[in-house]
């Protein structure tokens, strides 16, 4: 393990969580709150912290893939123990334990939340606590890569270790200015989203903490209705850059490019597209009576659809009044998730898709055993490394998924809301079933199974090999 080139570059994530922090203290003066002290005080802190790590310069620049995920996982780490504190110091959520886990929450796109009232917050605390979704959505070391060159090509094995999905490549052959398109991307989302909400009536601070939920998949509301309160205009709009932020990055990149043959040949975006609009048909017909009338009915379905395969985690109605058939989709869509190389989580289509094949594959093979069959995505071969890895994640999920249900059952809730609970943080959605549902919220666990929960939402964003090799000796012996 090279020790010093993880010091570095951890220090340089507390000096950029130093600006993050920075950012709440502009809204405190905005609105005369005194709450901006408290975050100014450990930007100050976490800046002293990062700059005491980055004094000097690791003579030893080697950076392997364990360092990567070292880096990953202890950065994502302590970002979430120092981004919790001003919560506590203002107030706003004076346990600990659960400040810690909303900023988990917040920094992991989850949005799972253990507010009873969230209108309660001071506007300084909800711009952190929505901030935190745009932070992590893209990912801190996207960000860092993209304004500051560390270590030139061996940048690629951070982005892998933070990036979801089964494979991450460089769009174009600098790492950097892959970070700076992706980026791009991202802010022209964000900046489009918040004008056109802004013009569509919601006020320009809602607007901006909304917007901040959608591209980056989080789903933290202002409200304690979440998105039920705002128009039918606004939800339409919200559920658009849901839906578009679980796209493949790459398939945008390539739009930009005027590749659109090359875009349209994205097999996972497509199957993305074909599994939403099947599940909207689904949950339409089933709930139609609800409402009455076809175009608030697709509205509906469109939206919490939307919500739940990107991540997201909004609402507009609680789907748990809902028939049993569309809250099966519903649970079955938690576990796809959005595209890989998206600010979404899940599984990611790309690995279902893949799942499927090989299952056809193994079919084929036992019909014709001496056939030679091959699993292609986007009309190229997929490597046995690839399948062998999908292979490895959906085993790691699932041990993980029964393993975490297993240790919540302490609490002697229902099932339904202990395994939804963890699906929920597992693929970074937020709401479940029952007590953990949309109108509801997770301060009905102790603190054994919110630290559980908090350990699943940071795996499960991480995908989880970054958080679970800290827990292996080998990792920290040096070579």
């Amino acid at each position: 393990m090279n020790y010093s080139i993880v010091i570095y570059i951890v220090g340089w994530v507390m000096n950029f969580q130093a600006v993050f922090l920075a950012l709440p203290c502009i809204v405190s003066l905005i609105y005369k709150e005194s709450e901006g002290w408290s975050y100014l005080i450990i930007a100050i802190l976490s800046l002293m912290l990062g700059t005491l790590c980055t004094l000097r310069k690791p003579k030893n620049n080697k950076m392997f893939a364990r360092e990567g995920f070292v880096i990953v996982a202890l950065s994502w780490l302590l970002m979430s123990i120092v981004g919790a504190i001003p919560f506590v110091m203002t107030g706003d959520i004076p346990n600990y334990i659960d400040a810690l886990f909303e900023t988990i929450s917040g920094f992991t796109t989850t949005g799972a939340s253990v507010l009873t009232n969230v209108e309660a917050l001071s506007y300084t605390s909800l711009f952190w606590r929505s901030f935190t979704h745009w932070i992590g959505g893209m990912g801190v070391f996207v960000f860092i890569m993209a304004v500051l060159p560390l270590l030139g090509n061996t940048n690629m094995n951070l982005m892998r270790a933070e990036s979801p999905g089964p494979n991450v490549d460089k769009l174009i052959p600098r790492v950097k200015d892959t970070a700076v398109i992706l980026y791009a991307i991202y802010i022209a989302f964000t900046v489009v989203e918040i004008l056109l909400l802004w013009f569509n009536g919601m006020p320009l601070f809602d607007a901006f903490t909304t917007t901040f939920g959608t591209v980056g998949t989080g789903g933290f509301g202002i409200k304690n209705d979440s998105m039920a309160s705002y128009s039918p205009t606004i939800q339409v709009i919200v559920t658009v850059f849901m839906i578009l932020s679980g796209v493949n990055y790459g398939f945008f990149f390539l739009l930009l490019r005027k590749k659109l043959k090359q875009a349209l040949s994205f097999e996972e975006v497509r199957w993305y597209f074909i599994i939403i609009a099947v599940a909207i048909a689904i949950i339409s017909f089933n709930i139609y009576d609800y409402f009455g009338n076809i175009g608030e009915t697709i509205r509906v379905a469109s939206f919490q659809v939307g919500s739940i395969i990107t991540t997201t985690g909004y609402a507009t109605y609680d789907f748990n009044l809902w028939p049993q058939l569309s809250k099966t989709v519903l649970i079955m869509l938690m576990f796809v998730g959005a595209c890989a190389s998206s600010t979404g989580g899940g599984i990611k289509v790309s690995r279902i898709v893949i799942l499927f094949k090989t299952i056809k594959k193994e079919m084929q093979l036992i019909i014709h055993p001496r056939g030679v069959k091959k699993i292609a995505m986007d009309k190229h071969s997929v490597s046995h490394e690839v399948v062998r890895s999908t292979n490895v994640f959906i085993m790691v999920y699932f041990s993980i998924l029964f393993l975490s249900v297993l240790l919540i059952g302490a609490d002697n809730l229902d099932f339904t809301t202990n395994f939804t609970a963890v699906a929920a943080t597992l693929n970074n959605i937020g709401p479940g079933m029952q007590l953990v549902g949309p109108t509801q919220n997770y301060s009905v666990f102790s603190t054994f199974p919110k630290l559980v929960l908090m350990f699943d939402m940071l795996a499960g964003r991480l995908e989880f090999f970054p958080m679970l090799i800290l827990f292996s000796p080998s990792t920290w012996r040096k070579p």
